[in-house]
């Protein structure tokens, strides 16, 4: 019996034929991400950040083909990258080394952006790399678009957003797809921490690359919602 890979790739390759489809890293005709992208996504290179003493990790830097696959997942609904994405975060989940008692927490997807894409990314994302995620928090009100804020604007745009179920001395673990001022990861600590978690960290899939202060202010980050 052929490899479960050669049955999928067999089908993709079928399937083609009737839905042409475009290599979601390089546009290579016929197959959903080739065997250069993927391989590009299997080749975890952890970027370590410290977010006010938050120790962040992430599988990849936000460019190239890692930023077009996430894109390609969040703005045209390509579910299945949502596979290889996966296996980065666990790349990612392995750098970090949490004990196994850590409970991992999605940052939660907007009503809006699961409105328009009919599922949760981060969610989605924990799944595949085989994270049980605890679903804790939940968001306090409505919140601007965080892709046109600066930093310091994107502060003031989370701040105060989520609430938590009570986590009572649970360590905890922080997930994102991708990180960029890390506004959002410290409010979702913030809640977490108000709620009697511990925080020990947090995972993200890529990091966006970090700027001069002015370079900063104008970011746009990366160029998807929540």
């Amino acid at each position: 019996m052929p490899p479960t890979s050669t049955v999928v790739r067999a089908m993709q390759e079928a399937l083609s034929w009737i839905l042409p489809v475009e290599c979601a890293g390089c546009d290579l005709p016929d197959v959903a991400l080739c065997d250069s992208c993927r391989a590009h996504l299997v080749r975890v290179q952890p970027v370590i950040r410290n977010l006010d003493g938050m120790r962040v990790v992430s599988a990849h830097r936000y460019e190239g083909v890692v930023e077009r696959v996430i894109g390609s997942l969040k703005n045209d609904g390509r579910v299945g990258l949502a596979r290889p994405l996966g296996r980065s975060l666990a790349g990612a989940a392995d750098a970090l080394d949490a004990p196994k008692s850590t409970r991992f927490v999605p940052v939660p997807t907007t009503r809006a952006a699961f409105g328009s894409r009919g599922f949760r990314v981060v969610e989605t994302l924990c799944r595949r790399a085989g994270i049980v995620c605890t679903p804790a928090l939940a968001p306090t009100r409505a919140a601007a678009d965080q892709r046109r804020l600066g930093r310091e604007a994107r502060r003031g745009n989370v701040a105060g957003l989520f609430r938590s179920a009570p986590m009572h001395g649970s360590l905890v673990v922080v997930v994102d797809d991708v990180v960029t001022t890390g506004a959002t990861l410290r409010e979702a600590a913030r809640a977490l921490r108000a709620a009697g978690g511990e925080v020990l960290g947090a995972l993200t899939v890529a990091s966006t690359p970090r700027r001069s202060a002015h370079s900063e202010n104008a970011d746009q980050g990366p160029k998807n919602g929540w």
